[in-house]
């Protein structure tokens, strides 16, 4: 998978791609200040994950690194990583006809560039592509319009609300919107 250039707003090409082991510390550079800027948009609290190696993301990167993921897709603009979405699958044989989108960042300096957009829309691609899978789940932080908008406009429909998802350290709660698409229509 390697998607076609496309230059965002600056002119400059953004190219989509699936991570391999020598993105890793980009991908834990970039996620590291996604946790850190916008804790509430995430479940995972960025003290934890700035202790982490960044080779603890290779389960991230497919099937054979002996994580639940099948990719994880990289956004570039140069030799700087800009966004990136991972999907993971279940095994147990009553589930692994869903896949999960997790982890949806896009730098601060690149959002509202399409970029989002960009990456829902490959990892669609490439998951339609799977003969098992038929449906796709990922979870957003209720109230963040512009992710809620992207992800509706790709067909995905909210199925749930789970109040008080996140408790962040200052004891504020946030709800997200759990929302799937079907990947057969």
């Amino acid at each position: 998978m390697n998607d076609s250039d496309s230059a965002d707003h600056s002119g400059v090409p953004v190219t989509l791609r699936l991570l391999g082991e020598g993105d890793l510390p980009a991908y834990k550079a970039l996620r590291d200040a996604m946790l850190s800027r916008h804790e509430q948009a995430f479940t995972s609290d960025a003290e934890t994950e700035r202790a982490r190696e960044a080779a603890s993301y290779r389960v991230r990167l497919h099937p054979q690194a002996g994580g639940k993921s099948l990719f994880t897709i990289g956004a570039w603009q140069g030799g700087r990583l800009v966004g990136a979405l991972t999907c993971e699958h279940e095994n147990r044989k009553k589930v692994m006809h869903i896949a999960h989108l997790i982890g949806m960042m896009v730098d601060d300096d690149f959002r509202g560039r399409g970029i989002g957009k960009r990456l829902l829309q490959q990892a669609l691609a490439l998951l339609r592509r799977e003969p098992r899978l038929e449906s796709v789940t990922l979870s957003v932080t209720a109230g963040n319009q512009a992710a809620i908008a992207v992800y509706r406009q790709a067909g995905f429909t909210r199925y749930g609300h789970l109040p008080r998802a996140i408790r962040l350290s200052d004891g504020r709660y946030y709800a997200k919107d759990l929302m799937s698409l079907d990947l057969r229509d």
